[in-house]
């Protein structure tokens, strides 16, 4: 037998998959990038005003949709509807972000669009799934419902339900080619912010991130600590990490020892020191 060769993927693992995305704001394109980068062909479908998220965040908007192919049409013009309904006689996919009563306004319900395109895979972001799917919301709602905002009144920094919800709708998109590959048949699947949101929430609905949690700030050496400027972000987790961390620093493993050696040295000197040592200790950006 000739040597194993090691699996190479191939450029564009989703190559000749066309995908129809009415999905705008966040999570939609960003799942569509993912789709891009993999090959696939994307027809991002904004409406006449474009997508609101370029008044706001116009650079990030570019980076989202490009090599996409971008059109505007007002879906509620039939000569416009009909040229969405020409978009999806090519698809494989169908990504959307609005919810269902608005979609069935312009003849987008599950039943319909199995009908005509019973290939097509449909994957519909909402705001939670099943009979709450028309609710209204947004990633700062559903943060809160799923336990993750802090206990004071600060905004979170990362959207966390409407990334996590994009690498849902990657997925499911998966899935769905797959499904219609099988069997011939698509389907219409929903994935839910809240649903996402929650499932980040998972280690801290279980006390690993909790407050005095062993990642909430219980553990010495998983924690951050003022430099003499910056702060450092200490990761000692595993028994060696905190063995060679406390005997390269000369100090106990309590918070108080770990912060007094902390300042004796900019965050970016510590963050060099770590490299040379092989240890989890960075500067916070």
């Amino acid at each position: 037998m000739g040597e194993a060769q090691e699996f190479q993927p191939a450029a564009g693992r989703l190559a000749g998959v066309h995908v129809v995305s009415l999905a705008g704001t966040l999570p939609g394109p960003v799942a569509a990038r993912r789709l891009t980068a993999e090959g696939a062909q994307v027809v991002r479908v904004e409406g006449p005003g474009g997508d609101i998220l370029r008044l706001v965040a116009p650079a990030l908007v570019d980076d989202l949709v490009h090599d996409q192919q971008v059109v505007r049409l007002d879906l509620k013009d039939p000569v416009d509807r009909a040229s969405l309904d020409e978009l999806l006689d090519g698809a494989d996919l169908l990504l959307t972000s609005s919810r269902p009563a608005a979609l069935a306004r312009l003849g987008l319900t599950p039943e319909g669009v199995a009908q005509r395109w019973p290939r097509l895979g449909w994957v519909a972001i909402v705001g939670a799934t099943g009979d709450r799917a028309d609710e209204a919301g947004h990633d700062l709602t559903y943060q809160a419902e799923a336990g993750l905002l802090g206990s004071g009144t600060e905004l979170p920094r990362v959207l966390l339900a409407d990334l996590s919800c994009a690498e849902r709708v990657v997925t499911e998109a998966v899935l769905a080619l797959r499904q219609a590959e099988l069997h011939g048949v698509g389907g219409h699947f929903e994935v839910g912010l809240v649903e996402a949101a929650r499932a980040l929430g998972e280690p801290l609905r279980h006390g690993l991130t909790a407050p005095g949690g062993i990642l909430g700030g219980g553990n010495p050496v998983y924690a951050v600590y003022p430099a003499r400027t910056g702060r450092v972000a200490v990761a000692a987790l595993e028994h060696h990490f905190q063995v060679r961390l406390l005997e390269q620093l000369g100090v106990e493993g309590t918070h108080e020892a770990l912060a007094a050696v902390f300042l004796e040295r900019d965050a970016q000197e510590w963050e060099d020191w770590a490299v040379t040592h092989d240890l989890p200790v960075v500067a916070v950006r």
